[in-house]
């Protein structure tokens, strides 16, 4: 029988129970910091909470990076507090902060390729026995940690041997593995199709439910929808947004990261794309039946004078490999016809892609544009250097007038032209990729995810730039994972699917969903 006394009888004054509220893991607060007395982050703060994704977004240079390392011991606060399970903490460094329960795992790989996938998996913890490392063990732990991503891989292999999307679910194995408290992703997605992005957002919802908090970094505001449940935005190294992320729309995010009103940034659309509605009749460039050993099965289309074509399709598809093929930087085609105004073209080799007129800048503009200990003005000028060397000797006044004119007509951000390179911000190194293949005046552009891991501001400017590159007389064949930037972007979009050209879209039929449903045919 029941105990009447107690039992808790509802009256007017009476409340109900409050939930537990999730435990604050990380607080951050007052953080500043300076480099050479400039400042960095002022009065920023974060505050982490048990089995919370938390974003953190901002333009290039508003203190995200600062922030992250500044947690992770990568540099030291100069004023601030920083609280970790309860308690005050200052880390000596990455491995430090790593130890403790902060995994950080950055948008460039970090791991080590000449090593196999169970070494890089288990680096550092690795199991022992006989004071030996029990391999065994080692390769079954590591299977064991990639199956949570449904990735079944020969754990024995060279980490390097796989391409770059492999590698960073395999970074981000590893962190799960050092079972952490809190796990920093810095752009995770960037270099993964939808189905890995959605093997990872499952992953990361297993996390949030065994109580791991994440802080999520990315510039694609679309995909903090599905797993974020708080936004912090930083501007110019300050917090000035913390909220629920249903508090905010998109429009909401870009306004507060650019200090702008909300209704003068929707005049402007999703992009900074704007046609002028040129468009020409003459088929400048043409790829017929592309086929080859690098994945091109069957690809074919024509690129007219001054447009901007988009291709399509998710990772694997066959994008990059077409881009590759035509530079002649993958030199393995069975069977196909390259045609450049009329006539028939082989380029076995980028330098007789580059005589003909083309440029490319590659997907991964950290591995295969910049060099980043040359400074702003050798990046610049290295494809330029034959035709302004006399002699063997470069003409240096030259150079600096052409590296001089580019930086202020693309409005490159930059100390000096002396400046190394890597210094730049993402948005800043690409205009100088950009303005690399711009001073050869080329004919051809072809540009493989040109906005790829920069921030909206920056965005926006490549994306005007780009637009009126073509509207001056440039023809530009564009891969973008982002359907919204095909759709604004360009005059007509070919879709890709395993390594075949499977649909064109142009005028009221490219839209967002047209593509997706191409794709998923």
């Amino acid at each position: 029988m029941t105990n009447v006394d107690s039992i808790d009888v509802p009256n007017a004054d009476h409340k109900p129970a409050q939930r537990n509220e999730p435990e604050v893991v990380l607080s951050m607060q007052g953080i500043h910091k300076r480099f050479a007395g400039v400042p960095a982050l002022t009065n920023a703060k974060l505050v982490l909470k048990a089995g919370e994704v938390h974003a953190i977004i901002g333009q290039n240079g508003a203190g995200k990076s600062t922030l992250i390392k500044v947690l992770n011991g990568a540099y030291k606060l100069d004023e601030g507090e920083i609280h970790f399970m309860g308690e005050a903490v200052s880390y000596a460094s990455p491995h430090h902060a790593q130890m403790a329960g902060i995994s950080t795992i950055f948008q460039e790989v970090n791991l080590i390729a000449y090593r196999s996938v169970t070494e890089n998996i288990c680096l550092g913890h690795e199991p022992k026995r006989f004071g030996m490392v029990d391999w065994r063990r080692a390769h079954a732990h590591a299977r064991e940690t990639l199956a949570r991503f449904g990735l079944e891989l020969d754990v024995g292999r060279p980490l390097g041997s796989f391409n770059i999307a492999i590698q960073q679910l395999v970074a981000i194995a590893r962190a799960v593995a050092l079972d952490a408290k809190v796990v920093i992703m810095d752009e995770p997605t960037s270099s993964l199709d939808e189905k890995e992005k959605a093997v990872l957002f499952r992953v990361i919802k297993e996390l949030k439910a065994s109580g791991v908090a994440i802080l999520y970094v990315s510039h694609h505001l679309d995909e903090l929808f599905q797993i974020c449940d708080q936004i912090t935005v930083m501007r110019d190294g300050k917090t000035v947004e913390q909220r629920p992320i249903g508090a905010m729309s998109k429009l909401d995010m870009v306004a507060a990261m650019l200090g702008k009103d909300p209704e003068e940034i929707a005049k402007g659309g999703a992009t900074n794309f704007a046609s002028t509605g040129q468009t020409s009749d003459e088929v400048l460039f043409s790829v017929k039946n592309l086929k080859g050993a690098a994945g091109l099965n069957d690809v074919s289309f024509d690129l007219y004078k001054s447009e901007i074509l988009g291709l399509a399709g998710l990772l694997g598809a066959g994008r990059s490999e077409v881009a590759r093929a035509i530079f002649g930087l993958d030199h393995d085609l069975k069977s196909g016809k390259m045609t450049l105004s009329g006539q028939g073209v082989d380029f076995n080799h980028p330098s007789r892609a580059i005589a003909a007129g083309f440029g490319f800048c590659s997907e991964d503009r950290k591995e295969d544009g910049i060099i980043p200990q040359l400074s702003v003005r050798e990046n610049l000028t290295l494809v330029l250097l034959p035709r302004i060397a006399k002699y063997g000797l470069i003409d240096e006044e030259k150079e600096r007038q052409l590296v001089d004119d580019f930086i202020r007509r693309l409005g490159i951000k930059t100390a000096s032209m002396e400046q190394p390179i890597s210094q730049l911000s993402g948005g800043n190194q690409q205009k100088v990729l950009l303005a690399r293949w711009l001073v050869t005046n080329p004919n051809v552009l072809i540009l493989d995810e040109p906005t790829r891991g920069i921030d909206v501001g920056a965005k926006g400017e490549i994306q005007a730039l780009i637009r009126r590159l073509a509207d001056d007389g440039l023809t530009v064949l564009m891969i973008s994972s982002e359907f919204e930037e095909l759709v604004e972007g360009a005059d007509r979009v070919i879709v890709l699917q395993d390594g075949h050209s499977i649909q064109e879209l142009a005028n009221e039929q490219l839209t967002e969903n047209a593509i997706m449903k191409a794709i998923a045919q």
